[in-house]
């Protein structure tokens, strides 16, 4: 695996901010936009953001291009997502020890989860466009281009399904490893905030949190942070892998998906829909609720989603256990990376197994009122905890 998160270029350092504690966000820097220009602390302001504060990748704009083959006129057309995400798995395949030239022909597949991009670098003005603009954004090409790049012949697709795309990708992925579709599977997501716009956007819906933290399950939750971020995994069926002699650095056991469907809002989570697809990913994993030691939470840090995850958790998870169930979210280290969300989370969880200690969820000083926690068996991870003896992970 391999990953680029805010002030994290590498798996070592993402895990230092984890075990540390560090909130990475600070003042959304100039070379994403003119925060002046768009900032104003009154959220019903047209047109402006109410917030300062963000969780930010550097030099989004470098790339080694002649690295992988691309000419620079070509790669200044590439949106930095299509740049990150072809660096960010070469690594993971260097991590994992897999020379990515002897993949050519192989059945691997790449499975990514992203939003629409747009050359925002390169200019988007269309007296600008040129034959390889259109290559050089979209939710497709990035998986399309590693594949073609490193002669991939594997299933190869983008998806977008808001917070979850990254997990759908991998969901995906699982899917086509049990039906033989591909032998090898590069799957994550990545998320970047290169447009004003889109910020406005989320602040019309007063989805963010006016100090730009994410305070999940605080009482002054108001909202999450926006971040960005890269992550990338290797998948193979556990039988190819021990026989290869990988080194695993964890099973997926079993998954499942679904929908909301009705709720109160488009944007409002369904509480009975959480537990269904909880309790079909433990009926999948062949799980009991009391093997489950940690809930990596999806935690956006909002006064009406962190009570109905929570109590989602503690009807499907809560039940039958002699110990409380340990819940955090990575959102409050690097923010909401949106179509990156589950990637980070994964990440976070594998690299906790590695160095066997569960990382501290930050800003929860005073617990959210609408959540009976002395009446639940559920506990926020507020230090740096070790794994209990002899459970499941």
């Amino acid at each position: 695996m391999s990953c680029k998160f805010p002030d994290a270029p590498d798996l070592d350092t993402f895990w230092r901010v984890l075990r540390d504690g560090i909130d990475t966000t600070s003042e959304i820097p100039s070379e994403r936009w003119d925060l002046a220009a768009f900032y104003d602390p009154d959220p019903n302001t047209k047109g402006k953001m109410y917030i300062k504060r963000g969780a930010f990748l550097k030099d989004v704009d470098k790339f080694d291009a002649q690295f992988f083959g691309i000419s620079p006129r070509e790669a200044e057309s590439m949106d930095p997502r299509q740049r990150i995400l072809l660096e960010v798995t070469w690594e993971a395949f260097e991590n994992a020890g897999i020379n990515p030239d002897n993949l050519r022909e192989s059945l691997t597949g790449v499975y990514l989860g992203l939003d629409q991009t747009i050359n925002e670098y390169g200019g988007s003005e269309r007296m600008k466009y040129d034959p390889y603009t259109a290559t050089g954004c979209g939710i497709s090409f990035p998986a399309g281009r590693i594949s073609y790049i490193l002669g991939l012949q594997g299933p190869s697709m983008g998806m977008s399904t808001t917070c979850s795309s990254s997990l759908v990708a991998i969901h995906t992925a699982c899917q086509n490893l049990k039906l033989g579709e591909c032998d090898l599977a590069v799957a994550g997501g990545i998320q970047l905030n290169l447009r004003p716009e889109d910020t406005i956007q989320l602040c019309k819906l007063r989805a963010l949190s006016s100090e730009g933290r994410c305070k999940t399950f605080d009482a002054s939750a108001d909202g999450y942070s926006i971040g960005e971020g890269c992550g990338v995994i290797l998948l193979k069926r556990l039988s190819d892998a021990e026989t290869c002699g990988d080194r695993i650095l964890g099973i997926i056991r079993g998954g499942a998906l679904n929908h909301d469907g009705r709720s109160a809002g488009l944007t409002v989570p369904n509480g009975n829909a959480q537990e269904k697809v909880i309790a079909d990913a433990l009926k999948h994993a062949g799980l009991k609720p009391s093997d489950i030691a940690y809930v990596e939470a999806h935690g956006t840090g909002t006064s009406l989603g962190d009570p109905i995850e929570v109590l989602a958790m503690n009807r499907t998870l809560g039940q039958g256990r002699e110990t409380p169930l340990l819940i955090a979210s990575v959102k409050t280290n690097i923010g909401h990376l949106e179509e990156a969300a589950g990637i980070a989370g994964l990440i976070k969880i594998l690299l906790s197994f590695q160095h066997k200690a569960i990382p501290p969820h930050l800003h929860f000083n005073t617990p959210n009122p609408h959540i009976s926690w002395s009446e639940i068996p559920l506990k926020v991870n507020t230090e740096l905890s070790p794994w209990p003896e002899g459970r499941k992970k």
